[in-house]
């Protein structure tokens, strides 16, 4: 498919293609719309940054029962442009931050969990999933082996839904003997700085530890400017950079000491959202939910051997046995010609038959191509295979390939 292996991605973009990235990003941003519906402005919740946001110039939207700023005045494109080439601040406290005790409470968490805890590193972190007895996604979720707990990061959008999930069962697994407890990290927030100049200007505010130590999926805890905070090595754009739990009380002082450095710039949602598509990452709600399977959200690389061998998470017997049988359909990342293609649009074949639909979409502005990911009949899922997206009506060819779309750029 037409999909460079290297690439730089240069910030330079031509008048002409302004009108097709903003199509893009107008994708992205609706995006964001599907969490705002089922909450009303009265019942919006705010992060410790919200007056930050405002000074910075924060455009403000509901997202997932918050008010959270999907630009600022540079715009969507800048942003997303600066953090491929710089560094950038988001901040994602409205994330659900966890911590889980107990003795019992590695075997707990594989019990909700495709992921192998039990052999997981201290100060190591792992993406996973919860499932249901389906098999279907419920939430994904990094979690990080804390020492003598579990630090659990879930979505915003699913927070309430997993902790009340994770308390029903731990209420079951005390009943019978176990040991395990959850509690809430309510006066913390959650920053995340990205870019490839990251570790270098956060370096000047952590005098006492060597960051470039950390390998991607580290976590440990550190002062910066004297602030105790927890730091992994992780993100959702595709590039280097370190997601930031740093008590409420102290984070807005921190995000504006790093953004004080000049080079470090605020971002909003809707770029986040287009970095996260660049690098074949998925959005919960829309590429996957409680009716989609590990397997068939081509996630099945974060089922491993021992968990394969002995299941005992939710869904188990489903999820193993398609990884042995196949599924009927794969999300698949996609590169198309026209009109960048929104959720839900067709996929068809050369007859003009049905064979999935796109789940994200944009156009990309390193590649400046369409891009997207979807689901499509699995006979079809193979990278390279020619097929069609339906926009408006009008049937563009589009080709099936590998992602991420644009290379990660995490710390080896």
């Amino acid at each position: 498919p037409p999909r460079p292996i290297m690439f730089v991605c240069s910030p330079t973009i031509h008048m002409s293609m302004l009108a097709p990235l903003r199509a893009g990003f107008r994708c992205a941003l609706a995006r964001t719309a599907a969490y705002t519906r089922s909450y009303s402005t009265e019942s919006l919740k705010r992060t410790s940054l919200y007056d930050l946001h405002l000074e910075l110039g924060g455009k403000m939207v509901p997202f997932a029962g918050w008010e959270m700023p999907v630009q600022y005045p540079d715009g969507v494109l800048k942003e997303h442009m600066h953090c491929r080439s710089s560094s950038s601040l988001f901040d994602v406290s409205h994330m659900g931050q966890l911590h889980m005790t107990g003795k019992d409470r590695i075997p707990f968490i594989e019990s909700m969990v495709v992921g192998d805890y039990a052999t997981l590193p201290v100060g190591h972190s792992k993406l996973s999933v919860f499932t249901n007895e389906k098999g279907g996604i419920i939430d994904d979720t990094v979690i990080t082996n804390a020492g003598d707990y579990l630090y659990i990061v879930v979505n915003a959008g699913c927070a309430d839904k997993d902790i009340a999930l994770m308390k029903d069962r731990i209420k079951a697994f005390k009943s019978k003997g176990g040991d395990v407890n959850l509690d809430i990290i309510e006066d913390h927030s959650l920053i995340a700085v990205q870019g490839p100049k990251t570790q270098e200007l956060l370096q000047k505010f952590c005098k006492s530890f060597d960051l470039s130590s950390m390998g991607f999926m580290t976590s440990h805890v550190v002062e910066l400017n004297g602030i105790p905070c927890r730091v992994t090595r992780c993100g959702y754009t595709g590039e280097d950079g370190f997601e930031i739990s740093v008590p409420s009380a102290k984070a807005v002082k921190l995000a504006k000491d790093i953004l004080q450095t000049g080079e470090v710039r605020p971002a909003g949602l809707g770029s986040r959202d287009s970095l996260r598509l660049e690098a074949g990452l998925c959005l919960y709600g829309h590429d996957l939910n409680e009716d989609i399977t590990p397997i068939e959200g081509s996630l099945a690389w974060l089922i491993g051997k021992r968990r394969r061998e002995q299941g005992g998470f939710p869904g188990a017997s489903i999820i193993l046995d398609q990884l042995k049988n196949g599924v009927s359909k794969k999300r698949v990342g996609f590169v198309a010609t026209g009109a960048p293609a929104r959720e839900g649009a067709q996929f068809t074949n050369d007859k003009g038959e049905a064979i999935g639909a796109v789940t994200s979409g944009t156009l990309s502005p390193c590649l400046k191509q369409v891009v997207g990911m979807g689901y499509v009949s699995t006979p079809y899922s193979k990278t390279g295979s020619q097929v069609q997206v339906v926009v408006r009506g009008k049937a563009q060819p589009a080709t099936i390939s590998k992602m991420p779309f644009v290379p990660h750029n995490y710390k080896k």
